[in-house]
């Protein structure tokens, strides 16, 4: 029990010393990230003279060592030509050869030592030189060297000397004999070459940085001229443009890839902007479509709660009035609904719709409703055309039918309920393409090509037509015309609107003809699903 203490203390102090290792190794790299280039151009000038300089000394290298070999195999060459006699090992060792003084004795810097018969290094050598020769072990038996291949030993004395390279013999009588020469040539080499290859290093490092610098400086002016611009940009300067030093350069493509999202995002933002002030105009008209029939319900319900002995018929025609006006707000909001549910997408339910036969029982559910009105159903004319005009044609297009029947029922709504009684309504039904002249006619959404070819639906009546400065108008949201001396209740101003968004939201065009005083006629585009051959499809 008594262990137990000093165990937990051991413990936490282990625990505690690998909490601040873990601490030191991971405040270690923030010590240096100040010295860490931050810019690009920094980066790539550090990267720049890291390779040369590394490229440099790695060839001074290889050339150091390849010269270093080359040396050695010299010496080793020179050692392998000289042998001495076997004689001077034998009189060595017998101590009948007495060593000729210093100078000159050899003609060069070779050393030669012996080993007696008995293994003992004989203190007797012959050569000349300054040095202290090779270090070499008293014995032969510690003598870790192979007869006829060279080595290199460490130099004799205080160490400061180069080493020596050395070669064995086997003398006669059980003696050894070790030539040896000095490698202060070949250290003396090396060293200088060495010398010149960290000089050069250094030299080839600063004029990296030097020059690499500029170069680096100059070559990264466009990306620069980028940066700035996009700090502009950032800065609220949203018309401006990056430029573009050259689209088949890295910064090109990548000015070319900023200016097209720049772009998306400007049409995105004008899109936005677009759709928050129609909104915004949206909810105004609709408040204001609303405050009238609220208005006059809460004011007929007050008179209603306030006046409890008021005379029947008047309390008739406030309950009438009261009825007309909630079933007001209540198309009101049905057709808000459905425009909210069109928006710009496109019909979820698809199929071959036939143009024709919709038409017709659109004519017919309208004649009941109008039953003093005159509507017709004749082939389109094709302008132009030789020949007497086509017959009635089956005309598909695919779409919703419901969405279409209800667009075909709101131009003949429109038609009979904003013309005189005794005005004709013509419906005409055919396939055409689509012509230049009617490019810039009102119209709802952006023109269709022409020569598109098209399922064309259009209603036209011969009734006082709509005024010039109001048929750009006539597809805006809660717009209404200027009604008729005789026009009855008046409609939300949504019907067009509706009319028009299910003509986009299937790919096709709501387009207006208006001849003031002459009539109008709205002419729905529609995509064809059975394209005719040219010559039967003109105009």
């Amino acid at each position: 029990m008594s262990r137990r203490p000093g165990l937990l203390r051991h413990t936490a102090l282990l625990r505690r010393t690998a909490l601040l290792r873990r601490t030191a190794l991971l405040r270690r790299p923030r010590r240096f990230r100040r010295f860490r280039p931050r810019s690009l151009r920094s980066r790539l000038v550090l990267i720049a003279c890291v390779l040369a300089t590394s490229a440099v000394l790695v060839c001074q290298l290889a050339g150091l060592t390849v010269l270093r070999g080359w040396l050695t195999d010299q010496v080793d060459e020179r050692l392998s030509h000289f042998r001495p006699p076997d004689r001077v090992a034998r009189d060595m060792a017998e101590d009948r050869l007495r060593p000729p003084p210093p100078d000159p004795t050899l003609p060069s810097d070779f050393r030669v030592f012996f080993y007696d018969a008995d293994g003992a290094l004989l203190h007797a050598s012959l050569g000349s030189g300054n040095g202290a020769g090779p270090r070499l072990p008293e014995r032969e038996a510690d003598l870790e060297l192979t007869d006829g291949r060279p080595a290199t030993v460490p130099a004799g004395g205080d160490g400061t000397d180069s080493g020596w390279r050395v070669l064995t013999h086997a003398g006669p009588d059980g003696t050894r004999t070790v030539v040896a020469l000095p490698l202060d040539t070949v250290d003396g080499a090396t060293t200088k070459l060495l010398w010149l290859s960290l000089g050069l290093g250094v030299a080839v490092a600063v004029g990296v940085i030097t020059l690499g610098n500029g170069a680096v400086r100059l070559g990264l002016r466009p990306l620069t001229r980028v940066e700035q611009t996009a700090q502009r940009i950032t800065d609220g300067a949203l018309e401006l443009s990056v430029p573009v030093p050259g689209p088949d350069t890295e910064v090109g493509r990548l000015g070319l890839a900023l200016n097209t999202m720049l772009d998306r995002l400007r049409t995105a933002l004008r899109r936005t902007e677009n759709s928050e002030q129609r909104l915004r105009h949206f909810m105004a008209d609709a408040g204001h479509e609303l405050r009238t029939p609220l208005t006059a319900v809460q004011g007929f319900a007050d008179l209603l709660l306030h006046e409890p002995d008021m005379p029947a018929a008047r309390r008739q025609e406030a309950h009438a009035l009261i009825a007309r006006n909630a079933e007001r707000m209540s198309r009101l909001v049905d057709d808000l609904l459905l425009l909210a549910r069109l928006g710009d997408s496109a019909p979820a339910h698809r199929e071959p719709v036939d143009l024709l036969s919709l038409t017709a029982d659109a004519i017919a559910t309208t004649a009941i409703r109008h039953p003093d009105r005159s509507i017709t159903l004749e082939p389109l004319e094709t302008p132009g055309a030789p020949g007497p005009a086509p017959d009635l044609a089956v005309v598909e297009t695919p779409g919703d039918p419901h969405q279409l029947a209800q667009v075909l029922g709101n131009l003949l709504t429109n038609a009979c309920t904003h013309t005189p009684p005794d005005s004709r309504v013509r419906v005409r039904v055919g396939a055409a393409r689509v012509r230049t002249e009617g490019a810039d006619s009102p119209g709802s959404g952006p023109p269709l090509p022409p020569g598109t070819p098209v399922c064309v639906v259009e209603v036209a009546d011969d009734g006082p037509g709509i005024r010039p400065d109001e048929a750009p108008y006539v597809f805006d949201r809660f717009y209404r015309a200027s009604p008729a001396a005789d026009e009855g209740e008046p409609g939300t101003g949504l019907g067009l609107a509706i009319a028009a968004a299910i003509a986009t939201a299937h790919g096709g065009r709501l387009e207006l003809d208006n001849r003031p005083g002459e009539g109008c006629a709205f002419r729905l585009l529609l995509p064809d699903a059975t394209p005719a051959p040219d010559d039967e499809r003109r105009g």
